[in-house]
């Protein structure tokens, strides 16, 4: 019985404290967008690198 006395404030200030900190995690944007870095690392922005020059019409490389 006297354990009760110990736990059920630390209950309370430990379910104070998880509110506080959820309100935080709301009002600072923690969830506004849940989906869209999912759905980013999907995406595939990375291309082969294209040669801008001409090649040479024998197939070799040009020497300079």
């Amino acid at each position: 019985m006297e354990s009760l006395y110990l736990l059920i404030p630390l209950s309370i200030v430990l379910a104070f404290v998880i509110a506080v900190v959820f309100w935080w995690a709301t009002r600072s944007g923690q969830f506004d967008d849940m989906e869209g870095p999912a759905h980013r690392i999907l995406m595939d922005d990375d291309r082969a690198p294209t040669d801008k020059t001409p090649a040479s019409k024998t197939g070799t490389p040009d020497e300079h």
